[in-house]
C-alpha cells in the first residue's frame, strides 16, 4: 500500500530518507540537448541519484530513482516529490516507487514552489556550471555535470541551510553514511 499526496507543502526533515525531491533540466550541447534528472534527499540537500541521457524518455528518471534507491536503501515512509511531468507520472516510475514502499507526491498544477529545493539546486547548477555554456559534446557535458554534482556540490559547496557545510560533511557530522 502507498500514500498519494498532491503537494509537498511545509515538511520538517530530521533524518535522511524522509523526503526526496526529483526534477529534470536540459543542458545545451553542440550535439543537441542533454537531459539531467536528479534525486535529492532534503535532509542534507545531497544529490543521491542522477541520470543523463540524450532523450527525455522515462528511462531517464527511472535510472536516477534506481540509483537513489540502491545508494540509500530507504525504509517505508519515505516521501518522493516531483512535478507532474509525464516521466514521473508513467506507470513504470510509479510502480518503482510503490514496489519500494515510497509515498508519491506531485506538485500542484503550475506550482513550481512545491519543488523549490530541486529548483534551487538547478539554479545553482545554472549559475555555477552551465550558464552561457554550450558544451561541444554530450560526453563533455556529462563529465562537467558529474564533476559539479559529485565532486563540488555534494562534497565542497557550502549550504547555509546546513550551517555552511557541504552535504556530505553534514551527513558525516550527523553520523549518516
Amino acid at each position: 500500500m502507498y500514500r498519494w499526496r498532491n503537494e509537498l507543502q511545509q515538511v520538517q526533515v530530521s533524518a535522511p530518507n524522509q523526503v526526496w525531491v526529483s526534477d529534470i533540466i536540459y543542458v545545451a550541447t553542440a550535439e543537441g540537448w542533454l537531459y539531467l534528472a536528479v534525486v535529492l534527499d532534503l535532509y542534507a540537500r545531497r544529490i543521491i541519484g542522477w541520470s543523463m541521457q540524450a532523450t527525455l524518455k522515462r528511462q531517464l528518471v527511472l535510472e536516477a530513482l534506481d540509483m537513489a534507491i540502491k545508494q540509500r536503501r530507504p525504509q517505508s515512509g519515505l516521501l518522493h516529490h516531483s512535478d507532474r511531468g509525464s516521466q514521473y507520472a508513467s506507470h513504470d516510475y510509479r510502480a518503482l516507487l510503490i514496489d519500494n514502499n515510497i509515498d508519491i507526491s506531485m506538485s500542484r498544477r503550475g506550482n513550481c514552489y512545491d519543488n523549490a529545493v530541486a529548483e534551487s539546486f538547478f539554479g545553482s547548477l545554472k549559475t555555477e556550471c552551465i550558464r552561457g555554456v554550450v558544451y561541444p559534446s554530450r560526453r563533455q557535458a556529462k563529465l562537467a555535470l558529474f564533476d559539479y554534482m559529485e565532486v563540488f556540490y555534494n562534497r565542497q559547496r557550502l549550504h547555509s541551510t546546513l550551517g555552511d557545510v557541504p552535504p556530505a560533511e553534514f551527513e558525516r557530522m550527523n553520523g549518516i553514511l
